[in-house]
């Protein structure tokens, strides 16, 4: 069944761009899925809409930092950056509960701050320091919090394990949902597929979620999968696209998918459809496999945080003066937070093995060397 849900209306503006295009795939042994899709339309309050952008103007801020500190070779490895991303991030986290899981990949600090965590802990984290919210062990590509686990350095890893703590949550009887989210790269993995497989016989309460930025490293999905319309893998799961650009339209298409889930009716797919500013990794310019022109159009026609604003400024939700307070705000919280990053001391030597496991008595870990004498506390 295809429906294209008619252009809707906020009850504060009006949304050109809250056109969603909803799929459910139906077979005769699944009679249970209803016809029906997410709101047509939204509404947004005053405080909704400045809270929404000023938590995507701080990721932005942060990523872009984040991008001077490597230039600088203070942040050392890998770093794969979300600006652009930011509407996906935000609408999901104003769709579910702060009890609600969440798993990703190694794109991921926009979720570790949706998820509760400072941006000075955060970038601390990048540079390596014992402020970081993993206390400079993890890096860029595995940072935690209280129901978020993190980022995940393989591609698709996390797609079974978000699985299973839907599982939990169902054989815990939480009402708790899992949202799992992977990129358009690890979507033609194996593992994907017999997580969907699993998901769809057990009535799994997993949101899974396709951020297809459009280019997988340097690949573009035309190029990578024969068929681009991830929302359609399931097979007997329903799935959504969904403008990945629109905060409300992530928001809305995340709330539906939620109650799908917490009522019963098992596992649901979502593709958002968005882009990233950056290169795949900051060691990835970006522009060998896509043109200049392409990004800028990009920025200029759907960037989240400006289609958020101007909407905001034209139906006088609020005004040009309140957003540069507030980025003006955000700019010191960042630059402080960065000041941070680069003056807490790296984490000793002797803490080096310290939280292996978690709530266990000091055991001694085998070192490089025989003569190595590292513990493990927790």
């Amino acid at each position: 069944l295809l429906t294209n849900l008619n252009q809707g209306t906020h009850s504060c503006f009006s949304c050109n761009a809250l056109v969603l295009i909803f799929i459910l795939i139906f077979n005769f042994l699944c009679p249970s899925f209803a016809p029906e899709g997410p709101a047509g339309k939204a509404e947004l309050t005053r405080e909704q809409g400045l809270q929404y952008y000023r938590t995507m103007q701080t990721i932005r801020r942060m990523e872009l930092r984040a991008d001077q500190l490597y230039k600088q070779k203070i942040i050392r490895g890998f770093c794969h950056l979300y600006d652009g991303q930011e509407a996906c991030a935000v609408g999901i986290e104003s769709a579910i509960n702060p009890s609600d899981h969440l798993i990703t990949a190694y794109r991921s600090h926009g979720y570790t701050y949706t998820r509760g965590v400072s941006v000075k802990e955060i970038l601390a984290e990048l540079t390596g320091r014992k402020g970081g919210v993993a206390k400079g062990k993890g890096g860029s590509m595995h940072m935690y919090a209280p129901h978020f686990y993190g980022g995940n350095g393989i591609v698709g890893a996390q797609i079974p394990l978000g699985a299973g703590i839907a599982l939990a949550c169902q054989y815990q009887g939480n009402n708790q949902v899992c949202v799992t989210l992977y990129g358009d790269g690890a979507a033609n993995q194996g593992q994907l597929f017999e997580s969907f497989n699993m998901a769809a016989l057990w009535k799994l309460p997993c949101i899974f979620i396709c951020e297809n930025n459009r280019y997988g490293m340097g690949t573009s999905v035309e190029r990578a999968s024969a068929s681009t319309d991830y929302y359609m893998r399931g097979d007997f799961i329903p799935g959504i696209r969904v403008d990945g650009m629109d905060v409300l339209c992530v928001r809305e298409a995340t709330k539906f998918a939620a109650d799908h889930c917490r009522a019963g009716k098992g596992p649901i797919v979502m593709e958002l459809q968005t882009y990233r500013y950056h290169g795949h990794s900051m060691s990835d310019p970006g522009v060998s496999y896509r043109t200049r022109e392409e990004i800028q159009e990009v920025r200029s026609k759907s960037d989240p945080i400006s289609l958020l604003k101007e909407r905001m400024l034209s139906s006088n939700m609020a005004s040009a003066e309140e957003f540069k307070v507030i980025d003006v705000e955000i700019r010191k919280e960042v630059e402080e937070a960065a000041q941070f990053a680069t003056s807490d001391p790296e984490p000793p030597l002797e803490e080096l093995c310290n939280h292996i496991f978690y709530n266990e008595a000091p055991i001694e870990v085998r070192g490089t060397n025989p003569w190595s004498k590292l513990k493990s506390v927790s």
